[in-house]
């Protein structure tokens, strides 16, 4: 089946590389982009579909996402270690049961369409029934999702711990089971360094270096509480990087989520070894872990990628958070350019997952995920935007943009999501 779409079309595959028709004609067959250009009239045979005023952009991708906190959104009080005991894990141990995992998985899953997500790299439980849960609903939807099982064998309550036997078991059926199907993906996940045994760090290693098409997920150098525990836990490591490294968990698969208590020495680690690093902006501040300092990470070569990081993290939507992280950046002297902001928000997110041959810049031959903003959504938006260059449309986009301003969600060129009149 073709279809082609006429409007407005920004992509950004480099910060200084920006790919923009005024009015522009998306044309897809079979879920496939086969031409991005300036608007042209298509044949007759190939139905077009006209969004004008509005801005066809490639579909977000979150980078680091907890599906089972999204009932524990906006929890008050504590820091990360804190806040975890208090609220998080008692939330996560319901999800055991496979009808409340699946009714959260579907609401998230719906969630992040709404708000013009396409693609994420997402945290289950150390459940089983969690990822299953999450892969069928997002198997449903034809979403382009990567997550896995927890690892956690110590310092967890009782229903969230398994062994470092049963973790390898789990994990090991989990990726035979879901290998292949749709557009999903798999990622060995120790919850954190603090979680794992030295056992359990050694096997999730293994797998790693079993399965070449597998990710590595998990936190790093997020709260200096956390930091210094970690320092604490491997006295004969460097430092914080190092006490994943001599597992074999850094490399250009993996995924570190926010890394804001980073020395220039880690920094020029991840970057030799290709890792990445996730900036969660509003989880950051809601916690009070720290500024991450996106100039610096970039300066050394790391890719850095955009997450939302629900729970702790306070919003659904991509737009919001490239705000926030607008503002951590004027925090550390820095100012964030709005299509390097776009571009952390598609193609890093999606190099960071491994998925940047197939989403995230409206190239030829990628899959036709895209999502269809509306810098007329609210009246002030819509007074703001009015005439605006589009440096500044973009801009005020991502400060005053929410789900409103996602008109249309499109996964593989098909309608995922429309906002409600």
């Amino acid at each position: 089946m073709i279809s082609a779409f006429r409007a407005e079309i920004l992509a950004v595959p480099e910060p200084g590389n920006i790919v923009h028709h005024l009015d522009g004609l998306l044309i897809i067959e079979d879920g496939i982009i086969v031409s991005c250009g300036p608007y042209v009239p298509p044949p007759h045979d190939i139905p077009v579909t006209h969004f004008p005023g509005k801005t066809i952009v490639p579909g977000f991708v979150d980078a680091h996402v907890h599906y089972p906190q999204t009932e524990r959104i906006a929890a008050h009080g504590s820091q990360l270690l804190e806040w975890l005991d208090k609220h998080i894990f008692p939330a996560e141990i319901a999800f055991a049961d496979r009808g409340h995992s699946d009714r959260i998985a579907a609401f998230f899953l719906d969630e992040l369409l709404r708000n013009g997500t396409t693609s994420a790299l997402i945290y289950a439980t150390v459940h089983t029934a969690s990822v299953d849960a999450l892969f069928e609903a997002a198997l449903t939807r034809n979403m382009r999702i990567v997550s896995g099982k927890v690892l956690m064998d110590r310092d967890a309550p009782d229903g969230l711990r398994d062994t470092v036997a049963s973790g390898r078991a789990d994990s090991e059926a989990l990726i035979a089971r879901w290998r292949g199907k749709g557009r999903l993906g798999y990622a060995v996940t120790p919850r954190f360094a603090l979680t794992s045994t030295f056992d359990q760090l050694v096997s999730a290693g293994e797998m790693v270096a079993a399965h070449p098409d597998v990710l590595m997920h998990t936190h790093m150098a997020e709260n200096l509480g956390e930091v210094a525990a970690v320092a604490a836990r491997f006295p004969d490591s460097r430092d914080y990087l190092d006490a994943y490294d001599r597992f074999g968990l850094v490399g250009p698969r993996s995924v570190f989520a926010h890394c804001i208590h980073c020395s220039d020495d880690m920094f020029d680690r991840m970057a030799a070894k290709g890792a990445h690093a996730a900036f969660c902006p509003t989880s950051n501040l809601f916690l009070g872990s720290g500024l991450f300092d996106l100039a610096r990470a970039t300066a050394h070569g790391v890719g850095v990628a955009i997450g939302t990081d629900i729970g702790a993290g306070t919003s659904f939507s991509i737009l919001h958070t490239l705000g926030e992280a607008y503002k951590v950046c004027q925090m550390r002297g820095d100012s964030l350019d709005p299509f390097h902001a776009l571009h952390l928000a598609t193609v890093g997110g999606a190099r960071a997952l491994g998925i940047a041959d197939r989403v995230g810049s409206l190239q030829l031959g990628q899959e036709a995920d895209f999502v269809v903003l509306d810098p007329a959504a609210t009246p002030l938006l819509a007074r703001r935007t009015a005439g605006l260059s589009l440096h500044d449309k973009l801009f005020a986009l991502q400060i005053l943009g929410d789900d409103r301003a996602i008109a249309f969600t499109y996964v593989a060129g098909n309608l995922a999501h429309e906002r409600d009149r």
